[in-house]
């Protein structure tokens, strides 16, 4: 491995190059699942989920939360400058990725460098980090699925960055982006993502929310015009979440993001991107998230993680739910793919989890759980009667009246005469312990 791709020196020493090995292998440091060129349901593996490391919780989290200190203490975070610690920094972070053997990464702003509250003095830095990159990239094959900027961290946005009350601040979120979306087009991003950390409110007492949300769509626009001025063929991504850290966000959950792009025209540009872990907190399954995006055929790629049903919040713990998995592989599969993206690992090691080789293993595990479900699905979908049984529940709706309905032939009064001459409809089960048992039976 040369220099160009893991540095001056080696950040993850003793572990070589992630292989597949097999469902048998006791290798903690292989895939058993995984094989990137095996070919399921007509593409390769790779190309279906298009794996990515996040930069931001594997190289940048420090395992710190409200109640204590860091625990993961980076050995790549000890110079002093802030280019030259950042530089480190992207040492180790495509030393991991290609270690693993993976094709993209994404990245905030500030997970690849440290700003300040210059603008001038942060592009400065940004710009010497991409040109970095580009060497980095060019070495090693791999790619920036998307990029985005931190419009949360920062107390400026305490009240939000396009939905801030203040327009001085919503000018500075500007800045921002426009120097996230420069970085991503310099480095060849595929895609470009908004989250809307606090992009809502904790209180209406003080808020004008449709003055807000009017602002968050001319936002997007502009946005959105200026990336396509400067050549940006990608797609642009939300991210839905509910709530935490504010008390309402105006993304909510992919059925109020679909709204929004309605209601401001945004559907031709922008598609979702979706989290397991925000579906859990806005009260829904993933399944549910990926089914309304897939509909819409808005599915654009997708946040891998899980929360804790024992914890109300964002924990992003590594996935491990091959249940889960395997039926979002199935609506994923069914709706033709991915359209864009690709599988992002927003997940964290525990903070108690302090080894180098812990990253490794969180990493192993998770995307073997999404390779084992699509091998799983896939088998599902070709080989049981599952899609079967979901065509026959519908019969009534493919011919007869049943269909005239559907083309919207039939009044209020054609139903009423229906149901008055054919008395009361039989009970039809809907199967559902059996197909449990089906998902089961194929894991």
């Amino acid at each position: 491995m040369s220099n160009i791709i893991t540095g001056e020196k080696e950040f993850f020493k003793g572990i070589g190059a992630i292989g597949y090995e097999g469902p048998e292998s006791d290798n903690p440091f292989a895939f058993r699942w995984y094989d990137a060129n095996k070919v399921v349901a007509g593409k390769t593996m790779q190309e279906h989920m298009r794996f990515a490391v996040a930069y931001w919780h594997s190289f940048v989290g420090n395992g710190g939360d409200p109640f204590g200190e860091p625990t993961h203490v980076h050995p790549w975070d000890a110079k002093a400058d802030a280019v030259e610690r950042a530089k480190d920094k992207m040492d180790a972070a495509f030393e991991f990725i290609t270690k693993l053997g993976l094709t993209y990464y994404c990245f905030h702003d500030v997970d690849v460098v440290d700003y300040t509250n210059d603008i001038k003095e942060n592009e400065r830095r940004l710009n010497a980090l991409v040109e970095y990159a580009k060497e980095k990239q060019a070495a090693s094959g791999v790619k920036l699925l998307w990029g985005t900027a931190n419009l949360f961290s920062h107390r400026r946005y305490m009240n939000g960055a396009s939905t801030n009350p203040d327009f001085h601040v919503l000018a500075h979120g500007g800045a921002q982006v426009k120097a996230a979306l420069d970085a991503t087009i310099a480095l060849g991003g595929e895609n470009y993502v908004f989250w809307g950390g606090r992009e809502g409110y904790m209180s209406l007492l003080n808020t004008n929310m449709k003055r807000e949300q009017e602002h968050f769509a001319k936002f997007l626009h502009t946005a959105k015009d200026y990336a396509r001025k400067q050549g940006f063929k990608g797609t642009f991504f939300i991210e839905p979440k509910p709530c935490e850290p504010t008390k309402h966000q105006y993304d909510y959950d992919a059925a109020t993001v679909l709204g929004f792009l309605q209601k401001y025209d945004l559907l031709n540009d922008f598609k979702l991107n979706l989290e397991v872990n925000h579906a859990t907190l806005a009260g829904h399954t993933f399944q549910h998230e990926l089914q309304v995006a897939a509909d819409a055929g808005l599915l654009g790629s997708i946040d891998a993680n899980r929360g804790d049903t024992q914890n109300g919040w964002d924990t992003d713990q590594f996935p491990n739910d091959i249940n889960e998995i395997t039926e979002s592989m199935m609506i994923i599969l069914e709706a033709g793919g991915l359209q864009g993206g690709g599988i992002n690992f927003d997940a964290k090691i525990r903070r108690n989890s302090t080894d180098p080789a812990d990253l490794f293993y969180a990493h192993i595990g998770g995307i073997d759980i999404f390779a084992r479900a699509l091998i799983t699905a896939d088998n599902i979908l070709q080989k049981s009667d599952y899609k079967k049984i979901r065509t026959d529940r519908y019969a009534s709706f493919d011919g007869g009246k049943g269909k005239e309905f559907e083309e919207g032939k039939l009044s209020l009064e054609d139903l009423r005469n229906y149901a008055a001459e054919n008395g009361e409809p039989a009970t039809i089960s809907g199967k559902q312990e059996y197909l449990e048992n089906l998902i089961n039976r194929f894991i």
